[in-house]
């Protein structure tokens, strides 16, 4: 397959915050039996979103890689009592996104047992929204092309080395557990996670290295396609570690010229690790929104965002705690807890029955 770096590596997803999900009638007035989970759930969910007292630290850091003469700015989520190293969540934000969003995960992930790390990548953060509007279709671009999308690689490899660097004074090189590290990302951040992750890309014919062998699973929640591709499974099919993917039926990312719906997030799946028979799980939600997945509130309905909310962290963690700490929870256990919610649930491979 001879496509260029620049048709593979932008992401096709450059209005995330401004695309909303095709209009269709909400949920609850489409499927009763959800709308009345729902109104049964929703209140408690909303309330197991809130941070757990004293169950978790967080700390902020901007490093410095000189290499790049590029920030990197990260927030580490910790739990505040625990012994010995501890698995690794590193987790890669959409779109205009920061390392400020994305906490309902960060919280749970540290408040389990995790270090979780949140990358801020500068040259697709949270900057994009400011300036003049005029400029906005034009930073957006900029965000999404293949420099970027590299230096989102880049970005994640660099943090790693600096948690786990051997170096006197770094104290988070004895916390972590290096042989447990899983990468996490939503929609442009979960194009970050596979290519880290082992999705096969090339420049001028030649197959660039990026995936980094220290990350043993991911999590790719509303993955998009990588731009102007067409056949993913070239690209996606030798990913050989665990990954579970999560996404909506009205996970839609509309713009101009464009849309991206859940027929992609299907065929993401499926091409991932086609050939290699890695385990891999599949959860879609019913309803919802593509920005669902981050900290705002209102994608998806006020009711149904904080259940599928709680509901992504479990599944994240239970995902998390079967493919690193091989623990013997069921994972097909959650899907029947929110059968009512979840229009697709499967796996291959045993490791996640």
């Amino acid at each position: 397959m001879q496509l260029t770096v620049r048709r593979r590596l932008t992401c096709a997803l450059l209005l995330v915050p401004l695309a909303g999900c095709m209009s269709s009638a909400p949920l609850a007035e489409r499927d009763a039996e959800a709308a009345a989970y729902i109104a049964q759930n929703s209140r408690e969910a909303s309330a197991a979103l809130a941070p757990v007292p004293d169950a978790f630290t967080t700390q902020t850091a901007e490093w410095q890689d000189p290499a790049r003469n590029r920030m990197v700015p990260v927030r580490i989520y910790r739990p505040a009592a625990s012994e010995g190293a501890l698995p690794l969540v590193v987790f890669s934000h959409g779109m205009g996104g920061s390392r400020e969003g994305y906490r309902y995960l960060g919280r749970h992930f540290a408040s389990n047992g995790f270090i979780a790390v949140h990358i801020q990548h500068v040259g697709s953060d949270r900057q994009v929204w400011t300036g003049n509007p005029l400029g906005l279709l034009s930073r957006l671009s900029g965000a999404a092309n293949e420099s970027e999308a590299l230096d989102r690689v880049a970005d994640v490899r660099f943090v790693l080395d600096q948690l786990l660097a051997r170096t006197e004074g770094n104290e988070w090189a004895p916390r972590i557990d290096a042989q447990r590290i899983l990468m996490a990302g939503h929609s442009y951040g979960a194009n970050t996670a596979m290519l880290v992750s082992g999705a096969r890309v090339e420049k001028e014919g030649r197959a660039l290295a990026l995936a980094d062998p220290r990350i043993r699973a991911a999590i790719l929640i509303s993955a998009p396609p990588f731009y102007g591709m067409r056949d993913s499974r070239g690209i996606l099919q030798d990913i050989a570690i665990p990954t579970l993917h999560i996404t909506s039926t009205d996970d839609d990312i509309t713009i101009p010229g464009y849309r991206s719906g859940i027929d992609d997030r299907i065929d993401v799946y499926q091409s991932t690790a086609a050939q290699s028979r890695a385990p891999k799980l599949l959860a879609v939600f019913k309803g919802g929104a593509h920005s669902m997945f981050t900290d705002r509130l209102a994608p998806g309905g006020p009711d149904l965002n904080p259940i599928v909310k709680t509901a992504t962290r479990d599944l994240a963690l239970q995902f998390a705690n079967r493919v690193l700490n091989r623990t013997p929870a069921t994972l097909a256990e959650w899907s029947k807890r929110h059968a009512p919610l979840v229009a697709r649930f499967e796996h291959v491979g045993e490791m996640l029955r």
